[in-house]
């Protein structure tokens, strides 16, 4: 059953690795069941309810795309969209969070429109092959910088932007140890070395942290099994509708839940595919319009149960480097979410430090999509750079696609080239360019 739904051998994987892909994805992706209640919270929404509803929206929707799809991405409350739903769209604009769900609403519905009409796939395939390589080289860097944000490698400065963090910390040591061994087992090309890094270092920050005390550590969870339940957010969205038609910034919360999960969901199927046989000789992704399917469905469903933008999620990326290549790989992943709403207590010995080496050796994984890139042409030599710089340092994956748009329809101009400027480009630098005249601050 499994071989006919999932073509495995096709796919030149077995159950096992797929298996093994999934739990890896799902350790990577685990630290959102955590923060977005976090973060959301900053919107007047109860963190038991944000952490049930994460949970099912991540669990139902990666299992949609595994089966529909056949794609080992998984999906969940999409990181930067969320901040922009509590801190811009609540906050900055005053909705309320049923008006802000109601939004995601809207936004998830549009999605499905231009889905099932084919719009999403033309924009996706119509993007050069060579911003493609880019787009998923910079989020291989995009990636790795969150990794060593959040285990505290690297950290602010006020004088240097960022800089190295305190390599005295007893999280960073336990980061680098799992880098450090991660890349030998890679290095030594140990199968599944991603997942045995983390494995490694999860169980080493454990010891760690029963021997020093320390909380910042990874912890043994207090309990097993937790079966309270918080669904006081299902349905909550209804009750926003009447600020669609009344709060005057409504429908620009509604252009920039569009515009970021559009381009973040882009990106990452980009990225991933390139690591896949999911992408054709023509640089066009197979089968895309069940994925963006899904990504909308997930979008609807999640905010009918009281969570921000269900998108595609980079960190997919490590179950690929374990070797998932099917839709299995996000099933199990999605299978894992489902669970993780009675084994929330086991989440504690997933932290910072856990994931960082499995985003910093996938970071490196997809840079190497760099070496494709045409550096002595000037149009994608630029295009390139700007895209993959400015997702780094504006911390944006949707916003380095749009700017490196802008810098391939400005060098090919330039280059006498401008009839080659296909209308769905010429549309995307202006949507862009109004996208950045009203980026909400």
């Amino acid at each position: 059953m499994l071989e006919n739904l999932f073509k495995l051998k096709e796919n030149e994987t077995t159950v096992k690795t797929e298996l093994l892909a999934g739990l890896t994805t799902f350790l990577a992706m685990a630290y959102i069941l955590a923060l977005n209640p976090l973060i959301l919270s900053a919107a007047k929404m109860p963190k038991s309810g944000v952490f049930l509803a994460t949970a099912i929206a991540s669990g139902l929707t990666s299992i949609l795309m595994g089966v529909l799809a056949n794609y080992p991405i998984a999906l969940s409350a999409g990181m930067g969209v969320n901040a922009l739903f509590a801190y811009t769209i609540c906050g900055q604009m005053g909705l309320s969070y049923q008006g802000a769900l109601a939004c995601v609403f809207v936004s998830g519905m549009i999605f499905i429109l231009i889905t099932v009409t084919n719009i999403r796939k033309m924009i996706i395939n119509a993007i050069p092959s060579q911003l493609k390589l880019a787009i998923g080289a910079g989020i291989g860097f995009f990636v790795a910088l969150v990794g060593l944000k959040n285990a505290g490698i690297i950290v602010a400065s006020e004088a240097t932007l960022v800089t190295i963090g305190k390599f005295t910390n007893p999280v960073v040591i336990l980061a680098l140890f799992g880098i450090a061994v991660t890349l030998i087992l890679w290095a030594k090309k140990v199968p599944a070395a991603v997942f045995f890094g983390l494995l490694i270092t999860a169980v080493v920050g454990i010891i760690a942290g029963i021997i020093t005390g320390n909380k910042e550590l990874p912890q043994l969870p207090a309990a097993i099994i937790s079966t309270q339940f918080d669904t006081s957010l299902f349905g909550a969205f209804a009750s926003g509708f009447g600020e669609l038609f009344s709060h005057p910034n409504c429908w620009l919360a509604i252009f920039s839940l569009l515009f970021v999960d559009f381009f973040d969901t882009a990106g990452t199927l980009v990225a991933v595919a390139g690591k896949t046989k999911l992408m054709n000789e023509n640089g066009e992704l197979k089968d895309v319009e069940k994925a963006l399917l899904a990504d909308a469905g997930g979008t609807v469903f999640g905010s009918m149960i009281g969570t921000s933008t269900i998108t595609s999620f980079v960190e997919s990326a490590s179950g690929v480097g374990v070797g998932g290549r099917t839709g299995l790989t996000a099933v199990t992943t999605g299978v894992l979410f489902l669970l993780s709403a009675f084994f929330s207590p086991l989440l504690t010995s997933i932290t910072y430090a856990v994931t960082a080496p499995a985003l910093v050796v996938v970071g490196i994984m997809m840079a190497q999509q760099m070496r494709g890139i045409d550096w002595d042409n000037i149009v994608y030599a630029t295009s390139a750079f700007v895209t993959i710089i400015f997702m780094i340092l504006g911390y944006s994956i949707s916003n380095g696609i749009a700017l490196g748009f802008m810098a391939y329809a400005i060098t090919m101009v330039a280059s006498g080239r401008r009839k080659d400027i296909g209308p769905i480009v010429w549309s995307l630098v202006i949507l862009f360019t109004v996208y950045f005249v009203f980026l909400p601050k």
